[in-house]
C-alpha cells in the first residue's frame, strides 16, 4: 500500500531526465551542440532532441540559427533573476553553519558588514565541551580579527580606508577614557597605517581566507572565508573560532578546507560565477 508521504514525494521521471540537459547548459555556461548536451546528460541525441524542442517552446532554451547550438532562453533568464532577487545571503548560509560546527567541533558564525564593521548575525556553537562563546551583535575589529581583515580584503578600498580611520578614532577615544580611569596612560597598540594594512590584505586575497592567532584573546584562534553574490561582491564572512590547542590555522588544514567549501557552496547558491579553479566568485 502506498503511503501519503510516498505520494507527496513522487516526481515525474521524464522531467528529471530532461532536466539533466538544462543542468549541462548551466554547468558549461556556453552554447552547446545537441550531441555534446546529450553526452553530458548520458543519453542519445535522438532522445535529447524532443526535450530540447519542448524546452524551446517554453522559453527555457533557444537555438542559435547560424550554429544550431543551444543556449538558455528568456524564461530561464527570468527565473534566474527572480531567484537572485529572492536569495537572502544570511538565510541561505544559516543552515550550513550548524553542519560546519558539528563537523569541525568549533563555533561557527556568520558576519555581515554593518555600520561599525564586521558584525555577527548568526552563531552555531561547537558541540565540544571546550569551545569559545560568541554573541550576536559583536563587532569585529577591522585590523585585528580574521573577519575584519576578510572584509577589508574584498570591500571597496574607499570603504575600508574610512573604516580604518573610524577605528583609529574609536581607539583614541577609548584610550582617553581608560587613561582618565587609571590616572595614567595605558599601553596602546597602534593600528597599522594604510600601506601596512594593505599588505596584510594582499595575503588574505592570495589564500581566499583570513586567520587570526591569539590576537584578541590569548589562546583563541579564528579563520574566515568570503561569500560572494552574483555581482562578485562579498556579502558575508563564514567564520570559525575556537581554542588554539584544538584549532588548526593551516592554510591547507581541515578547518580552512571546510570553510572554503562551505563559502563556495553558499556563493554558488547566490549566483556567484565559478572560475576555472572551481572557486565561486
Amino acid at each position: 500500500m502506498t503511503s501519503d508521504n510516498d505520494k507527496a514525494q513522487r516526481g515525474i521521471q521524464s522531467i528529471e531526465v530532461g532536466g539533466q540537459l538544462l543542468r549541462a547548459l548551466v554547468h558549461h555556461g556556453r552554447p552547446m551542440a545537441l550531441k555534446d548536451l546529450a553526452r553530458e546528460a548520458d543519453m542519445s541525441p535522438a532522445k535529447a532532441h524532443p526535450y530540447m524542442v519542448s524546452f524551446g517552446r517554453l522559453g527555457l532554451i533557444e537555438q542559435d540559427r547560424s550554429s544550431g547550438h543551444y543556449l538558455l532562453g528568456p524564461l530561464a533568464l527570468q527565473l534566474g533573476l527572480i531567484s537572485l532577487q529572492q536569495a537572502n545571503p544570511v538565510h541561505v548560509a544559516t543552515p550550513l553553519i550548524g553542519e560546519l560546527a558539528a563537523e569541525l567541533g568549533q563555533t561557527v558564525a556568520i558576519a555581515v558588514w554593518g555600520d561599525r564593521g564586521a558584525t555577527i548575525v548568526r552563531i552555531a556553537e561547537s558541540p565540544a565541551p571546550l569551545h569559545v562563546n560568541m554573541r550576536h551583535g559583536t563587532v569585529f575589529s577591522l585590523t585585528n580579527t580574521a573577519s575584519g581583515r576578510l572584509f577589508g580584503a574584498y570591500l571597496d578600498p574607499s570603504v575600508v580606508k574610512r573604516s580604518l580611520e573610524e577605528e583609529r578614532q574609536r581607539q583614541r577615544k577609548e584610550a582617553k577614557l581608560e587613561a582618565a580611569r587609571l590616572q595614567g596612560d595605558p599601553p596602546l597598540q597602534p593600528l597599522p597605517d594604510w600601506k601596512s594594512f594593505e599588505a596584510l590584505l594582499v595575503d588574505v586575497r592570495k589564500h581566499r581566507l583570513s586567520r587570526s592567532e591569539g590576537e584578541i584573546l590569548p589562546g583563541v584562534n579564528a579563520m574566515s572565508a568570503p561569500v560572494f553574490d552574483h555581482t562578485g561582491s562579498i556579502v558575508l564572512a563564514l567564520t570559525a573560532i575556537g581554542p588554539a590547542a584544538i584549532f588548526d590555522t593551516g592554510w591547507e588544514g581541515p578547518i580552512a578546507r571546510a570553510l572554503a567549501r562551505g563559502a563556495d557552496r553558499i556563493s554558488e547558491q547566490l549566483g556567484a560565477v565559478r572560475h576555472s579553479t572551481g572557486e565561486a566568485r
